[in-house]
């Protein structure tokens, strides 16, 4: 198909199919249940395919998804020192240009590690909830 430019576009053409890696296969299986915990706990959460990454937000995004070969890149909006990981699995990505929102990068490449990359997840998803400023 010729490219043709439009002005118009909005990130809401963008879906799951924009993203090779998603495609078919254990990152997409992956994604799938990542989503599915992420979209489940609470219904003012939204997902958004933007063109490099997904968004989920509630007020606004607390966690962005950059869909890798081999992992799920996971940028989680709050600052670094906030973030209770003993695993030391995050790392301190403030003032360095990466595509998503935040300042704490996790991955996740495997369900065994779901359940932990969850659990940061929702720290960021509280945090958001939590901090009074759109009350």
């Amino acid at each position: 198909a010729a490219y043709k430019p439009s002005p118009t576009i909005t990130s809401a053409n963008y879906t799951i199919e924009d993203h090779p890696h998603l495609a078919s296969g254990s990152m997409r299986d992956l994604f799938d249940a990542f989503r599915k915990q992420v979209l489940a706990p609470d219904p003012v959460v939204s997902e958004e395919f933007l063109k490099l990454y997904v968004a989920y937000k509630a007020e606004t995004n607390f966690v962005d998804v950059v869909p890798q070969a081999k992992r799920l890149r996971l940028s989680l909006n709050m600052p670094f020192p906030d973030i209770d990981d003993p695993k030391g699995l995050c790392k301190d990505v403030t003032g360095l240009g990466r595509w998503g929102n935040g300042d704490v990068e996790v991955g996740l490449s495997s369900f065994d590690g779901l359940p932990y990359v969850l659990g940061l997840v929702r720290q960021s998803f509280e945090k958001q909830m939590g901090n009074g400023a759109y009350e």
